[in-house]
């Protein structure tokens, strides 16, 4: 870490600890709005200051030093750049909260007065552009709010509050990474988990919450479709990989359209096809690239195995020698689908519906197949009851405007101000809640 950098984090300690965290004998609401100076400061200092996935040394250097300020014991290098904050406060049970770091190789043109114009060297030595074009800059900036909360309030809740800074959730495997590298080892098994995610397409500062399937599942097929090379003009010399290749593309439509319920939703998507350097070769090989997405874990299986059924046997139908038939390569880093805990998640409702009011919930509705590795950090054995909760992000006018741009595009901003207030707000009432001290 250069002098500068510890310079800053060092004062950073320093001013942290002289603003002190809110008064516990405030109204929740009224202590978040005090505070939400703090906040923004620091939501517009993340955004500024984006970094790319597993490369998230210096936002991981910003998020412990605000939690370590706060009495947290951060322990770090958790999974690459991914941290622990522990508050132990008497007797009780453990709660995990979750937030992602890691920003997008994406050129913000939002034309904020804060807007990254951060690049970044990537981990394949490419010079990128960076963005929070994905709410993980909000997403850090709850979880500092929520535990400032919590820690003024320490007479309010009893038990063990671990607060996860995660890298690469954009990428995928960063929550495996964290739990291989033995982030249970050291803090013990929590009794439940929480996280958040801000999203676009709903109202600033509503909550969105389902008692069930939250997100898709995701992952990523690579085939190399193989053949014989030969010239252009002589194709029955070889075997053509790229006419292979493009007949795949259209025998895996039928996985969906006539092998999976129709009530069932699945996604095979092949969003790459690259072979040849000339117009008068035949290639040796041909590359695809597929996003695979389910609802339910049993299909997602299905369709992995479907997936190389069609690939090999229609290499088959097209005369490919055994000894040359396609690989097909599913990506190590998928993500499972995301679904709540359905007890949990009736419980984390009724308390943020006693402490924000009813009107405080727009209706959960899938509309895309978004994927998020959350399911990696709980899906241990036994599984982690968890709830994975949304915020949304976009003032009701520029919804009704359609003057808005969805996660991963440059244009994509919140308003954060009701966004982080209410994500603060809706994860403390659920973790006092969770974390309940014992009746006398």
């Amino acid at each position: 870490m250069c002098k500068k950098m510890l310079l800053e984090i060092t004062l950073l300690t320093l001013t942290a600890a002289l603003h002190a965290t809110p008064a516990a004998a405030q109204p929740l609401e009224t202590a978040i709005a005090e505070d939400y100076a703090y906040l923004d400061e620091l939501f517009r200092h993340f955004h500024a200051h984006p970094e790319l996935s597993m490369q998230e040394h210096e936002t991981s250097d910003r998020l412990a030093a605000e939690l370590g300020s706060l009495g947290f014991e951060v322990t770090r290098g958790i999974g690459g750049t991914g941290l622990v904050a522990t508050m132990r406060n008497g007797p009780g049970p453990r709660l995990l909260i979750r937030a992602d770091m890691d920003g997008l190789p994406v050129e913000e043109k939002t034309g904020l007065s804060y807007a990254s114009e951060k690049r970044q060297v990537n981990l394949q030595g490419v010079d990128m552009p960076v963005m929070h074009a994905c709410g993980h800059d909000m997403h850090m900036t709850t979880l500092v709010g929520a535990a400032r909360q919590l820690a003024a309030r320490q007479d309010d809740w009893s038990g063990t509050l671990h607060l996860v800074g995660q890298p690469a959730e954009e990428a995928l495997g960063g929550a495996r990474a964290m739990v291989a590298d033995g982030l249970y080892d050291q803090i013990g098994r929590p009794d439940f988990a929480l996280a958040l995610h801000v999203i676009a397409k709903y109202p600033a500062g509503k909550i969105i919450l389902n008692d069930g399937l939250m997100y898709s599942s995701a992952d990523t097929v690579n085939i190399r479709v193989r053949g014989v090379a030969t010239h252009g003009a002589s194709p029955h010399l070889g075997r053509d990989p790229v006419l292979t290749a493009a007949q795949i593309v259209v025998a895996l439509q039928p996985i969906i359209t006539r092998e999976i319920s129709p009530l069932e939703p699945a996604l095979v998507t092949v969003g790459a096809f690259h072979a040849g350097t000339a117009p008068n070769v035949i290639a040796d090989h041909a590359d695809l690239a597929i996003t695979v997405r389910a609802n339910t874990e049993s299909t997602r299986a299905y369709l992995l195995k479907s997936i190389e059924r069609v690939a090999l046997n229609t290499a088959r139908a097209a005369g490919i020698p055994e000894h040359l038939l396609p690989e097909v390569m599913v990506a190590p880093f998928g993500a499972p689908t995301t679904t709540n805990d359905a007890a949990l998640s009736a419980r984390v409702r009724q308390a943020i519906e006693a402490g924000m009011g009813s009107d405080a919930f727009v209706a959960w509705k899938q509309t895309d197949m978004g994927a998020e590795d959350f399911p990696d950090l709980v899906n241990i054995d036994p599984v982690i009851p968890s709830v994975y909760f949304e915020v949304g992000g976009t003032p009701p006018e520029r919804l009704a405007a359609g003057d808005w741009a969805d996660h991963h595009s440059g244009l994509f901003q919140i308003d954060p101000e009701p966004a982080i207030r209410s994500g603060v707000e809706a994860m403390t009432l659920a973790a006092l809640n969770l974390l309940s001290p014992a009746p006398d």
